[in-house]
């Protein structure tokens, strides 16, 4: 094998296993760049219609050459400037020798780069919402199929009162519909940098103006709705302001504490074999251990959601750090913390998509598990029958006292039965409800309005919110490695 492979060089795993083919291109170096030259061709255009000296044919020429990015070109320039706008403004230039005296007219390095990242961060926010629309879909099914399925539910992971399954996933179902709604709400407020100049002032704009800053106005808006904004920034410095990076990765942040919630909970129960997330027919638990079936997808789930939280941080800081009207040193962690996190949480997404879809409830496990405790839990329901038959409360309280003590005892020391119906069964002092114990014992009488609060979770809050959503077409692609 020559080393001179792609397999040479290191690629991220965002790419090469984990993140969907959509948003890997939306943060490719051709988005960008292409970004770009439409945001030169939106200040042209803006400029002309306004009055400017730019003939129709100066900006049909930039039109032209838009997406075919002359990159050999613009990598030499950059090693001459070392600035990469320049490189790509001199690079477009060649390509349109009657416009270059007009492209970036007025304009400072910001208001491609910062406007196109706002411009590829809403993009990225809309990519999101199809595949976590799909799994807060596919819950919401889960939780309709086993709403009345009664399991165990724990606090402090120790057994407590009964609940469902179905219940359980809509405590899922509702962190990640939150997650989805502010990811929404993000992309529909999400601002243009707009027509600032170097250090917001619009100076630059006002002098090509004589003055007039009426037109400069008008300018911005013009530039803003042709590249798709409503809403524009009122005052910048010479970037937008780096506290709304924060507040997009915390954005996603939400979509990664309830992704990880739910990837935990979903190990827990594995280990528990009471669920199993999707396992290939040849799939390999394990290289030396061939029975196990580990929550692998989970497992990269709880992993990834990590990375977003810990990502939320680096914009916390840029944000924080920014002198004055800008400085440089948020650049080289905005190349990284943002496409990143991006990658990550649309990797998380999907990976939430696939296990969502194929969750496997193990009904017989849960019942013998949740029976295995129902004794302890249905005690003070015999206490009280048995009270109301007419047995002295004080002396029924300590025989059951000490029958789920005994009972206790053989399930942790002896063959792990708990016996303690059987024991109230065979004592006289509850002889008056012995024939009602195993209607008590019903799992169903111990899960309260689990079921009706599913159907009513589902009916009043689920649905409207995916029903301005489509469901796909087709099926997903396969999830990779």
């Amino acid at each position: 094998m020559t080393e001179d492979c792609a397999q040479a060089e290191y690629r991220s795993p965002f790419v090469t296993r984990w993140a969907g083919p959509e948003m890997i291109r939306n943060w490719s170096d051709l988005t960008k760049f292409r970004t770009w030259r439409r945001l030169w061709i939106a200040l042209a255009e803006a400029q002309r219609e306004l009055g400017l000296d730019i003939s129709e044919a100066r900006i049909d020429e930039m039109r032209e050459h838009r997406d075919d990015i002359n990159f050999e070109v613009a990598a030499q320039k950059e090693r001459e400037l070392r600035h990469d706008v320049m490189a790509h403004v001199h690079a477009y230039g060649e390509q349109c020798p009657r416009a270059r005296g007009i492209i970036h007219l007025g304009a400072t390095s910001a208001f491609v780069g910062d406007n196109t990242d706002l411009i590829l961060t809403r993009r990225a926010l809309r990519l999101l919402q199809a595949p976590l629309a799909q799994a807060c879909r596919n819950l919401a099914e889960f939780a309709r199929l086993h709403r009345g399925v009664p399991c165990l539910g724990y606090t402090h992971f120790q057994p407590a009162q009964l609940t469902t399954v179905g219940k359980r996933g809509c405590l899922w179902l509702q962190d990640l519909l939150d997650a989805l709604g502010a990811i929404r709400a993000m992309a529909d407020e999400m601002p243009f940098r707009g027509v600032k100049g170097t250090t917001g002032t619009q100076a630059s704009y006002l002098a090509l103006f004589d003055g007039d800053a009426g037109k400069v106005k008008q300018l911005e808006r013009l530039v803003g709705s042709k590249m798709g904004f409503e809403r524009v920034y009122p005052v910048t410095g010479q970037t937008y302001p780096r506290v709304l990076d924060y507040r997009v990765l915390t954005t996603l942040g939400r979509l990664a504490v309830a992704a990880h919630k739910m990837a935990g909970d979903i190990r827990l129960l594995a280990g528990l074999k009471e669920i199993e997330e999707p396992f290939g027919q040849k799939q390999v638990g394990s290289s030396a251990m061939a029975y196990k079936r580990n929550p692998m997808r989970s497992e990269r789930m709880t992993a990834l959601c990590r990375f977003v939280l810990v990502s939320a941080q680096h914009a916390a800081f840029t944000g924080a750090d920014q002198w004055l009207e800008r400085t440089l040193d948020d650049s080289a962690i905005r190349r990284l913390s943002l496409p990143e996190s991006f990658l990550a949480a649309d990797s998380i997404a999907r990976v939430c998509a696939n296990v969502t879809a194929g969750l496997v409830v193990n009904e017989k496990v849960v019942r013998r598990r949740a029976e295995a405790e129902l004794p302890f839990m249905a005690t003070e329901n015999i206490l009280m029958a048995a009270v109301r038959a007419g047995g002295d409360r004080q002396e029924l309280h300590e025989r059951i006292r000490r029958h789920s003590m005994e009972a206790a005892e053989r399930v942790k020391h002896g063959d792990g039965e708990n016996d303690l119906i059987e024991r109230i069964r065979g004592d006289e002092a509850f002889a008056a409800v012995h024939g009602a114990l195993d209607e008590m014992m019903a799992p169903d009488n111990f899960v309260g309005r689990a079921p009706q609060q599913v159907e009513e979770f589902l009916a009043e809050v689920v649905e409207p919110v995916l029903a301005d959503y489509d469901e796909p077409e087709s099926e997903p692609a396969a999830l990779r490695v």
